[in-house]
């Protein structure tokens, strides 16, 4: 077989296109393929119609490797004058319009994406950075038009940090499918605001739940867009353990400090058993933290009512939960420790949101996988210059987006 029709099959080139020649450049390293469009009259990309020629505009389109080497289409592509619908490039069927990678190079840059940065992919495909950023963006974009709006029934809100300088972005989450849905600059009201005004009244009250912790400005957009949002709104586990925690490391570091100073070092590199949870401590470890659990520490009691807390997401009815939460409540206020009493207040003043989660069996686990997955994409590619490229990365990774180029579907 001819090496031009080798490359006529193994291209998939049909009529009215064919190959033309194929040249091998040693000093360039590359295979180039000549291609010919032979059709007399080209019809139109937008009606069909057989039409006239109006110029030829050269083109080149990188394609999968021959062997080690490159393999570049080239072709001088009609235009056509189209007496309804005015000059147009006729279509292309190996390669998207305006892209300079035939469809089945950039399906092999968006598999190799979803596995490495793009800089590692710039380096093992021999094309440069702006290139391969260009496909992902291409890809995100194609995605996100095809993908239908929807708002999620069940639906998680986080915050993730783009860069060091407090800058953040606000990640809406489909909980159902463990997809991103909505990524906005900074986690001011109006990150949500706009996302929400995209629906109609009905579309927003079929929301049955919306996942979040205790920022004021994501529930002051909810409470303004939702229809029903208290009974919506819930403050999941994850959260109030967090703040607990926090808590609890605030009241060992004080009381670190003032045995310290009195000779005592018992509080000495325990941080970290105070933090995790008993069966994941080593036997060692797991005797050093029971001694210091059953004493009279601060710490030890500020522990306790942490401990306390975790359990309470065990209730099922609203009316229990409530009781047993303003019981705790009662202990932790009283507790002396001020730490905890203001993590005691705020979840006071946030308690219908959480009996919320409780009732709805509401989690925010999804969320914090996902912004862990957000992290590690941020960790690959070393940090994004900009807001935009961060938001790309998200979504081509946690969209749960058709990608592809359309010539493949």
């Amino acid at each position: 077989m001819r090496d031009r029709e080798l490359y006529q099959k193994i291209l998939g080139i049909e009529a009215p296109w064919e190959v033309e020649d194929v040249e091998l450049d040693m000093a360039a390293k590359e295979v180039r393929v000549h291609l010919r469009h032979t059709a007399p009259l080209p019809p139109c990309p937008t009606c069909g119609k057989p039409c006239s020629r109006h110029d030829t505009r050269p083109r080149r389109w990188r394609h999968l490797d021959t062997c080690q080497y490159p393999t570049i289409l080239v072709a001088e592509v009609p235009r056509v004058d189209c007496g309804e619908h005015g000059v147009h490039q006729v279509a292309i069927a190996w390669a998207e319009a305006g892209s300079r990678f035939t469809a089945l190079f950039e399906a092999l840059v968006i598999d190799w994406l979803k596995a490495a940065s793009v800089t590692a992919v710039s380096g093992l495909l021999r094309v440069s950075w702006q290139a391969v950023w260009g496909i992902q963006s291409r890809a995100v974009s194609r995605g996100l038009a095809r993908r239908r709006a929807l708002l999620p029934a069940r639906m998680g809100v986080d915050e993730t940090s783009f860069q060091k300088r407090h800058e953040y972005v606000t990640v809406l989450i489909d909980q159902a499918a463990g997809t991103v849905v909505h990524v906005a600059d900074g986690r001011g009201r109006g990150t949500l605001d706009g996302f929400f005004d995209g629906f109609s009244f009905a579309e927003r009250q079929r929301v049955e739940s919306v996942a979040m912790d205790m920022w004021p400005a994501y529930i002051a957009a909810v409470e303004a867009k939702i229809p029903g949002a208290h009974d919506k709104i819930a403050f999941d586990k994850f959260h109030v353990a967090q703040h607990l925690g926090e808590a609890v490391d605030r009241v060992r570091r004080d009381e670190h400090r003032a045995l310290q100073e009195a000779g005592d070092d018992q509080l000495k590199g325990s941080k970290y058993l105070w933090l995790w949870k008993p069966e994941r401590l080593s036997g060692e470890a797991r005797s050093a933290f029971r001694s210091l659990r059953d004493s009279a520490l601060k710490t030890a009691r500020a522990w306790a009512i942490k401990e306390l807390a975790m359990r309470l997401w065990k209730y099922r009815s609203r009316t229990w939960a409530r009781r047993a939460w303003l019981s705790w409540f009662q202990w932790a206020i009283r507790s002396q420790l001020e730490p905890v009493r203001k993590v005691a207040s705020m979840v006071k003043r946030h308690l219908d949101g959480i009996l919320n989660a409780i009732v709805l069996g509401v989690t925010n686990a999804r969320s914090e996988g996902i912004n862990a997955k957000i992290q590690w994409i941020k960790y690959t590619a070393r940090g994004f210059r900009n807001r935009e490229r961060f938001r790309t990365a998200i979504y081509f990774h946690l969209g749960g987006l058709d990608l592809y180029p359309g010539t493949l579907r």
